[in-house]
């Protein structure tokens, strides 16, 4: 039963409000040199220049798009995954700097749901590689259990990891942005799963965490465009990678695609130009909005 008194104190409030940005000249100067204009062309237009923390950055899609960045000027990376030391993740690191000698590419390991570890992440990166200037958030967790079958810790888990932390760290990168009055760009990896329950395999707990990320991405928008930072979120559908691989998954697979009018899942690479574009000047009046990659599929 709720108290009384605590019901009664809430006619007692005073709502906060948000502050809204008044045009270009009221952002922080270098949110403004963020800003498409007339003098830009082919060599500036989708230029990312600066420092950038991906999560989940080891993953399949996450290294294909880091390394779309660093080609379109990216210097400083951090890269986070929950274990960076493992062989595997040590020789995908190797190669990134091999392949990107002039870049300072660093990693660590963090649960994203971990608010003091990130915390402390995004305050080293900055002292280590400079002022933060994107986050992209991949980092995530997914699990297809009927929703009779489906364990309240797990759901809670999902939600912690792929909506909770995804808050965590935007939260941490702005701090960092406001502190340093440089603006930036903030990409949540949402899903196809956000916009339509899936099929044939359940996900309800996958599909809310996923749904709340679209709304965490324009509260967010809404608050922070103030300070020069966008928001924004993309939903990939079906994405060809070992995690959608394996003979168990062959009938899942060919429903995908036949349900999809481009007749087939989508690369990695496909993702790319869709981050490179809201980091980039050409993405800067793109704020709130979350970007559909999937072929088609949200058509039906």
């Amino acid at each position: 039963m709720s108290d009384p008194v605590a019901r009664k104190d809430l006619t007692k409030r005073l709502l906060p409000s948000m502050t809204l940005a008044n045009g270009i000249g009221s952002l922080p100067s270098a949110a403004q040199a963020r800003t498409a204009s007339t003098s830009d062309d082919s060599s500036t237009r989708f230029h990312v220049p600066g420092v950038a923390v991906v999560t989940g950055g080891l993953g399949v899609i996450a290294l294909t798009v880091v390394r779309a960045l660093l080609q379109h000027g990216l210097t400083g990376l951090m890269l986070l995954d929950l274990d960076v030391t493992s062989e595997s993740a040590m020789s995908k690191l190797g190669d990134l700097r091999k392949e990107f000698p002039e870049r300072t590419i660093e990693a660590a390991s963090v649960d994203v749901s971990d608010e003091e570890a990130v915390g402390h992440i995004m305050a080293s990166t900055v002292e280590k590689l400079g002022a933060l200037d994107y986050l992209v958030c991949f980092a995530g967790i997914v699990n297809c259990t009927h929703a009779l079958d489906l364990s309240p810790k797990i759901f809670r888990k999902l939600l912690d990891v792929n909506t909770t932390g995804s808050f965590i760290c935007a939260q941490a990168a702005a701090r960092e942005m406001v502190k340093a009055n440089t603006g930036g760009r903030i990409i949540f990896i949402a899903s196809i799963s956000a916009h339509s329950v899936n099929y044939p395999q359940p996900q309800v707990a996958y599909n809310t965490s996923k749904g709340a990320l679209l709304m965490l991405k324009s509260s967010l928008a809404a608050e922070w465009a103030r300070y020069g930072i966008t928001v924004n979120s993309i939903s990939p559908g079906y994405m060809d990678t070992i995690l959608n691989e394996g003979q168990g998954l062959a009938d899942a697979r060919r429903s995908w695609a036949e349900r999809n009018p481009s007749g087939r899942m989508g690369m990695p690479e496909e993702l790319s130009g869709m981050v490179v574009l809201l980091c980039s000047k050409a993405g800067s009046y793109i704020n709130g909005s979350d970007m559909v990659v999937d072929g088609g599929a949200i058509v039906f």
